[in-house]
């Protein structure tokens, strides 16, 4: 039985974007949408977002569609330091069509290497998508 495990490339402008996300100055959470085009078989940008909280990215993402998140944060520790981790968040709800789970579960660490990242998190749940949630995902790091 042979692997039909597709993994998609990233989209050259994408690549150079995330790096520039990387080095940005600005102290406001930020992020990047990205999807996969399907018939291109290539990690695209959705779209882009500046001074956005979680709450409100939460909102911007499709119900039953997988997307990855870069995700600027500026997060306030309990000492009072403040710090801005980038995180990679891979959003996979229940419902996603399997075709497309397994291409974009396929594709997630070759972008994640593209991006260069190390603060990478999955959820299968949009509704846990909170800064909460994000603060226990980064708790890991301390």
């Amino acid at each position: 039985m042979s692997s039909s495990l597709v993994v998609c490339e990233v989209d050259d402008s994408l690549k150079e974007k995330l790096k520039k996300f990387r080095f940005r100055k600005e102290t406001n959470n930020a992020a990047i949408l990205m999807k996969i085009d399907m018939l291109k078989q290539l990690v695209i940008l959705e779209e882009e977002f500046e001074d956005i909280s979680l709450d409100d990215l939460r909102n911007e993402l499709p119900e039953r569609q997988p997307r990855y998140i870069a995700y600027s944060y500026k997060y306030t520790h309990d000492d009072g330091r403040v710090s801005y981790p980038l995180c990679f968040i891979f959003s996979s709800p229940m419902g996603c069509k399997p075709e497309q789970q397994m291409m974009y579960a396929g594709s997630k660490n070759r972008l994640v290497q593209a991006a260069e990242l190390t603060k990478v998190f999955e959820t299968r749940n949009a509704d846990d998508l909170t800064e909460e949630w994000l603060k226990n995902q980064l708790a890991f790091f301390r």
